[in-house]
């Protein structure tokens, strides 16, 4: 009993500093979408990425949770871990949009004398990224929806939810194939392990599906 009060004593705890954290990420988002110049957008950005990384290692800890079998009740846990990767994903929009525009601020002028091959890279590279991106955000509501199946079970799962459980490890394990597959793409493409020219999105996307 008294390890039962005390683990729901960590939980309140953990969950207070989601609140907190999620509001002081709201707070700053609202700053960097509010910023006059780009030395203050600069800052809060960095500051944004503070707080995600916070509220991620609260995510780490309330997935533990949900994986616990000590819990029964784990539908207050869901809703705060969703709320994370909610914010998580408001995060990476402004990640991109940053990075865009670190691209467009050398102009259109230095982006026409690239070097062809250079410029390809980029666009390439760019696009791998965000490839991952997308394919990690669907992970993580796969993931998301396969604890929500788990957190209700009794001893058996009835028909439409194990086969629902099972569609989803299936489209788990392809996504995490194709993120390991587009990761070390990246990284060749980064190294200079694999020419440009050996490479198209249109080649890539191919592999990805």
């Amino acid at each position: 009993m008294a390890a039962t009060r005390k683990l729901q004593g960590e939980i309140e705890r953990c969950l207070k500093k989601v609140t907190e954290g999620v509001e002081t990420f709201e707070d700053i988002w609202q700053k960097v979408h509010n910023a006059t110049n780009s030395n203050q957008k600069e800052k809060y950005e960095a500051d944004l990425k503070k707080e995600i990384k916070k509220l991620q290692r609260l995510r780490d800890q309330i997935k533990s949770w949900i994986a616990s079998g000590e819990i029964k009740d784990k539908s207050t846990l869901l809703d705060y871990r969703k709320l994370i990767e909610t914010q998580m994903e408001r995060f990476k929009v402004v990640e991109r949009e940053t990075k865009t525009k670190a691209y467009s601020k050398e102009g259109l002028g230095a982006a026409q004398k690239m070097d062809p091959a250079q410029k390809e890279k980029e666009e390439i590279s760019a696009w791998l990224v965000n490839s991952i991106d997308n394919l990690n955000i669907q992970v993580d509501q796969f993931e998301s929806e396969i604890e929500s199946l788990l957190a209700g079970k009794k001893k058996k799962l009835d028909k439409d939810k194990q086969d629902r459980m099972d569609d989803l490890k299936i489209k788990l394990e392809r996504h995490r194939h194709h993120i390991r597959k587009l990761e070390t793409l990246l990284r060749m493409l980064d190294n200079m392990s694999v020419e440009v020219g050996q490479l198209s999105i249109l080649q890539i996307r191919r592999i990805k599906d």
